[in-house]
């Protein structure tokens, strides 16, 4: 396990940019005003041949313990207590203020050991505040600009003198020090039993997305309370679920395009969509008190859009009173609301209670492996016979559609190619019987099904001609 550094200090003095930079990617959302990160989020990070995991914390406030500044302050020491180096960041521009002072006191009572960072130190006025940071009394500030990448070999020096000497990568062969993160492309074809799989959790503000997660981790690793939008970065948190590695994504709550004004919400509505993108199980979870908002089928359509397996959770079941007759209405209206995805599985879950998470999983492990599944051409022909015998397809112009065969090329979601004569000019209505056809038939449930017409091929197990 690689040594852990925490990145601390006041709201805006540059700790996400920092994070950015070392990561060598834009994971952590950046803005000017102060108090963008709220959750703490780790990263795999380089500088030059030291490779170490950098936590970025909330910016540390005055504030009761129930506050909302209080519960993030109490992330930041949850961070401090697991990290094994410190570095304490102050904006080199703005100087040394109270609140530098009050916080360092506290991470000097830490014991672990302490880089002084003054970041925004270009210029004339940057300069004149990394001199004013000795100060502190935590030893000689090592002065930075974290947005243009000045002065990193002076942090690499300062963090090669505390970091383990297995912080050190032989640099000719370090293909390991850049693993799987949100972002990175896959083709989408085939599972990799090796990485975890990759969950993201949906829904609109206030679902109780971080309060679910927290349960699944067995921790207070997120933010939660009463405030809706807490949540602003996508956070990937790995854990193991009966021997079965998962990554989860927590994400903003999502609210309607038209309600979303401000810079940063369109920032953490951005991260989050991505995390849509690159999850391969996606669990929209719905309040189940006021389920099925306009919010929640567009969220769901985006899920089927994009081509991902979808499992929808009913949070907040603890507040329900009839809950067999509940479910039961539930599970029948989100047939009717989501044809495109019709048999969806519905699952009843409460992150405040722990009630019904193991099912929740469960179906997502099942789901995943009908995102998977490959069905034989001959299955698949065996099953269309019948069908086209039974309800042929309409013709065309005058033109009667004659399909041949059918095979599914690959999988992640389910994808079938019908070829034939003229098949190009079937009608939808035609393509969603066969499509519903499928998913009865083989299981399909909570899976995109893709259907692709191609006209011309011989249909290989038609009976042969014998040569006369």
């Amino acid at each position: 396990m690689s040594a852990k550094v925490a990145v601390i200090g006041r709201p805006n003095v540059g700790k996400s940019t920092l994070f950015n930079r070392l990561v060598g990617r834009k994971l952590a959302l950046v803005d000017d005003q102060p108090g963008v990160t709220r959750d703490r989020r780790e990263g795999a990070a380089r500088l030059g041949d030291l490779a170490f995991t950098i936590v970025d914390t909330a910016g540390l406030e005055a504030g009761a313990d129930e506050t909302l500044a209080g519960r993030m302050r109490a992330q930041t020491e949850a961070a401090l207590a697991d990290c094994d180096a410190i570095l304490f960041l102050i904006d080199a521009r703005a100087g040394v203020t109270a609140g530098d002072r009050h916080f360092a006191q506290g991470v000097r009572r830490s014991g672990k050991p302490v880089i002084l960072v003054a970041n925004k130190a270009e210029g004339l006025a940057g300069r004149d505040g990394a001199y004013e940071a000795f100060t502190l009394g935590l030893g000689d500030p090592v002065a930075i600009s974290a947005e243009h990448g000045e002065g990193l070999s002076d942090l690499y020096d300062a963090l090669a003198a505390v970091l383990p000497e297995d912080s050190r990568l032989d640099v000719e062969s370090d293909d390991e020090a850049a693993p799987l993160v949100l972002g990175d492309e896959e083709d989408g074809s085939e599972a990799d039993p090796e990485k975890p799989l990759r969950i993201a959790v949906v829904g609109r503000p206030n679902a109780g997305k971080s309060t679910l997660l927290n349960r699944i981790l067995g921790e207070e690793r997120l933010l939660t309370g009463p405030e809706p939008g807490l949540t602003r970065d996508s956070i990937g948190l790995e854990a193991i679920w009966r021997d079965r590695r998962v990554k989860l994504f927590d994400t903003a709550g999502l609210r309607r395009r038209a309600r979303v004004v401000e810079k940063l919400e369109k920032l953490a509505t951005a991260d989050a969509l991505r995390a849509v993108r690159f999850a391969e199980v996606v669990v929209l979870l719905l309040d189940a008190t006021i389920p099925f908002e306009k919010q929640d089928l567009m969220l769901a359509d985006l899920v089927e859009r994009e081509g991902r397996a979808l499992v929808i959770g009913l949070n907040k079941w603890d507040l329900v009173d009839d809950k067999s007759g509940k479910a039961q209405e539930l599970r029948a209206e989100a047939d009717r609301l989501l044809p495109q995805l019709k048999g969806t599985r519905v699952i009843p879950v409460s992150g405040l209670t722990g009630a019904h998470v193991d099912k929740l999983l469960e179906t997502v492990i099942a789901t995943h492996d009908v995102w998977n599944r490959r069905i034989s051409t001959g299955r698949l022909n065996r099953w269309l016979a019948p069908v086209i015998e039974a309800t042929p397809p309409p013709a065309v112009s005058g033109r009667r559609v004659k399909i041949r065969y059918i095979t599914q090329p690959k999988a992640r979601p389910p994808f079938f190619v019908l070829f034939g004569n003229h098949v190009e000019q079937i009608p939808e209505s035609y393509k969603r019987y066969l499509v519903n056809g499928l998913r009865e038939t083989f299981g399909l449930f909570g899976v995109p099904i893709r259907l692709s017409m191609r006209s011309g091929g011989q249909n290989p197990y038609a009976p042969k001609k014998r040569r006369g």
